[in-house]
């Protein structure tokens, strides 16, 4: 035998709730140690006693062997006196001193139901049979239901819920994997279902469960809280309710969201490759974008004029309970009027959707942090996020940009899709998804998500980042925080972020980034989005794009895409046919105004949006006529596009100032002159290619030109699988380094990650 030794350990990262404590007292009690384990504020705590390899072998455990929902950061060991201690012991937890940086949230994403805890479910003989909230240490509610840390039941919305003899049994033996399972909780003793009708309870247990199914089955609609929040529900399959959805919810084409039963379920409407299976079967169970494979009313109903539907499979018990009672794919859509967050209360459901919903399943588990569903999409044989919420929401993201000294920072994100982000030296935690923050409703969960990652992380920032757009809610909002500073708050441009939270995913200090969106504020007050710009995380320079084309209308413009025509095409008869066609203006007088505001510049900004460019060609194409949500006519041109085969056409380049440009007007004249000649379907890929290709061969020569490696691409356009394929085998095949998003959405959704990387990178102390 060795020496007797003693090691006082703390460890940091994602480390409670998550089995670790279990997991460190097998592990020392398998190998014969001495001590004790604990949760801290924040971290956990351990010492261990006994021979010095006997020890040595235990912490190498810690750091290589940790359980699958945890994340060990730094494992710090100091070595002590021994103090004679044999056995080992998981101690009560305590509050106390943050995490080692203070900025790590250590509380771990929720995940789905595990499929251990589903065959609890399904057994009969277990006590946990039908219960639809059953968990352990690897599975369930997490981020959603913790109050503080450390945590413990205590501090979490289970705490009024006492335990019965039964699962005390479980919570209280190491050996159990629902050994201090924080949402553990049965029949007899946890959050019960119930069934309400205009705000009165009519069923409860699994009665309200019968009764939501038969419900369904019958065609109505109906609120189900869930995880994170409550969904509207009903059966995707039959068009009468899915309308009537429509109707009540006012989202007459936006595309719904669905829930399948099972893997197959899902194969007989969509198409399933390899990484598409993977995403659908993670634990943490996005929204995963499929193209659809069958023609059926009920698909078109479900997702009109779209080629893809975003399908997810049950992530809770509730979730498989319903589908033994129900057949077929369920639409499960947030409840939620538009601009408002979702409710996650009857009181809020009934309050604010009492028109929409003929019922309502719901649970007396307090839902403590608001979460909506992630949604992936597989893009150029990747996954990207275009919304990164629930299963990763509050995982750690890198920030190369710090270092020591670095302060904390807090960024607010941009104006739609919002998201806010809590940065210091080392990472940066990006909340779940916020979504829009004009209203009072936005800017209350606005508020409260930064008290959560802030409270929940240890933070009192130094520096408040911001959106330069002098009108957004967050942008005031930055104003708030940083009441009383120097300085205020640090503005920080919409493309460059956009362009440094994906330089800081690949940890890449300088790249030339195509930033491909709808619309951000320039910082020459203009509204950018086709930017080609060279970028580091401290600034960045705009070096190409697209040619400027005006918005005649403004905002009306983006509702009717045909105004956009009356600048980017020269035919004006063509343009005024259009506009009355679409709706866009109600007589031939009108047209000729709209075409006058385009040529004379009156009420007419000016963009280099590509994503209003694909709007235009939308429009010019009859794909669509008007926008109805975020993205509509591109997205339809997409749909369309993805029947065709592109063409190669001749690039018109430019000159704009000091900087080389894609000749927006020439190229909209170009595809004009092929409609009518060529199918619809090959116009709108060869748009699609066209935008594509320009935009990589300028970057590519800015790159040349400034002897940069490697070249990237972002935006809200990256999500077009057909346009990022192109973009990137064009800039690869000149030989540089192409990066794409990863971990963090290309859309608006990262923009507070890149908020506080730029803001980390110019508040560094002077000496570095």
């Amino acid at each position: 035998m060795g020496e007797r030794r003693r090691a006082s350990v703390r460890i940091d990262g994602v480390v409670q709730g998550v089995g670790f404590r279990p997991f460190v007292y097998r592990t020392a009690h398998e190998a014969g140690v001495g001590g004790y384990v604990r949760n801290a504020g924040g971290y956990v705590d351990a010492e261990f006693e006994g021979d010095d390899e006997t020890v040595e072998a235990v912490l190498t455990a810690l750091r290589s062997e940790s359980p699958p929902l945890s994340v060990v950061r730094d494992v710090d060991v100091t070595w002590t006196g021994t103090e004679g201690v044999d056995e080992f012991e998981i101690r009560d937890s305590r509050s106390g001193e943050a995490s080692a940086d203070g900025k790590e949230v250590p509380v771990p994403p929720d995940t789905g139901i595990c499929e251990q805890c589903l065959a609890d479910v399904r057994d009969p003989e277990s006590r946990y049979h039908d219960y639809w909230a059953t968990s352990c240490v690897d599975c369930g509610p997490r981020y959603t239901v913790v109050r503080d840390v450390p945590y413990d039941r205590s501090r979490t919305s289970m705490a009024g819920f006492p335990l019965c003899e039964g699962c005390r049994d479980r919570y209280g033996d190491p050996s159990d994997r629902r050994y201090h399972a924080q949402a553990v909780a049965c029949s007899e003793c946890g959050p019960e279902l119930r069934y309400e009708r205009d705000e009165h309870v009519v069923d409860s247990g699994h009665d309200a469960l019968e009764t939501a199914s038969q419900a369904i089955s019958n065609g109505r609609i109906l609120g189900v809280k869930g995880a994170g929040g409550i969904h509207l529900v009903c059966d995707a399959t039959d068009t009468a309710a899915v309308n009537e959805l429509r109707e009540r919810t006012g989202r007459n084409s936006k595309p719904f969201a669905l829930m399948a039963p099972s893997l197959s379920a899902v194969e007989s409407f969509a198409s399933v490759g390899a990484t598409e299976r993977e995403e659908l079967t993670d634990v943490r169970r996005p929204i995963t974008v499929l193209e659809t494979t069958a023609d059926g009313k009920w698909l078109e109903s479900v997702a009109p004029g779209l080629h893809t539907v975003g399908v997810m499979l049950p992530y809770s018990g509730l979730h498989h309970l319903l589908f033994g009672r129900v057949d077929g794919p369920l639409v499960m859509t947030s409840a939620n009027r538009p601009g408002e967050p979702m409710a996650t209360t009857g009181a809020a459901l009934w309050n604010g959707l009492a028109d929409v919903v003929d019922g309502a399943l719901l649970h007396g588990r307090e839902i403590l942090a608001r979460c909506d569903d992630s949604v992936v999409r597989v893009v150029d044989g990747d996954s990207r996020f275009l919304r990164r919420s629930r299963g990763w929401t509050p995982r750690a993201l890198p920030n190369p940009a710090g270092g020591n000294g670095t302060p904390t920072v807090l960024a607010l994100g941009p104006g739609r899709d919002v998201t806010v982000a809590v940065a210091d030296s080392q990472r940066v935690v990006l909340s779940q998804h916020v979504g829009n923050v004009d209203g009072p409703r936005g800017v209350s969960f606005h508020r409260e998500t930064v008290g959560r990652i802030t409270g929940l992380s240890g933070t009192a920032p130094d520096v408040v980042a911001c959106d330069r757009h002098p009108e957004f809610t967050t942008t005031a909002e930055a104003g708030r925080h940083a009441d009383g500073g120097r300085d205020g708050p640090e503005r920080v441009g919409h493309h460059h972020a956009h362009a440094a939270a994906l330089c800081a995913e690949h940890d890449v200090e300088r790249a030339v980034v195509v930033t491909a969106d709808g619309t951000g504020y320039g910082p020459d007050g203009t509204i950018w989005g086709g930017e080609v710009l060279d970028t580091r995380y401290v600034e960045a320079k705009r070096v190409g794009g697209l040619a400027p084309f005006s918005l005649p209308g403004g905002d009306t413009a983006v509702t009717y895409p045909a105004r956009i025509l009356a600048d980017l095409l020269d035919d004006s008869g063509v343009i005024e046919e259009r506009l009355v066609e679409t709706g866009a203006v109600e007589t031939p007088d009108d047209a000729r105004v709209v075409v006058q505001q385009a040529e004379q510049g009156i009420n007419a900004p000016t963009t280099t949006s590509a994503g209003r460019f694909l709007d235009a060609v939308s429009v010019l194409l009859g794909v669509a006529d008007r926008r109805g949500y975020q993205g509509e006519p591109a997205l339809r041109l997409e749909a369309a596009a993805s029947e065709g085969t592109a063409r190669k056409i001749e690039l018109p380049f430019t000159t704009e100032g000091d900087r080389r440009v894609l000749d927006t007007q020439a190229l909209v004249s170009k595809l004009a002159n092929t409609v009518g000649e060529s199918p619809t379907a090959d116009v709108a890929a060869t748009a699609q290619d066209a935008l594509a290709r320009g935009l990589a061969e300028l970057a590519i020569d800015a790159a040349s030109e400034r002897d940069i490696a490697t070249v990237g691409f972002t935006g809200g356009v990256a999500y077009n699988d057909a346009i990022f394929t192109r973009l990137r085998e064009t800039v690869t095949d000149s030989g540089l380094a192409f990066i794409g998003p990863d971990r963090v959405p290309p859309g608006d959704g990262g923009i507070a990650y890149g908020q506080a990387v730029v803001a980390a990178a110019r508040h560094q102390p002077a000496d570095r």
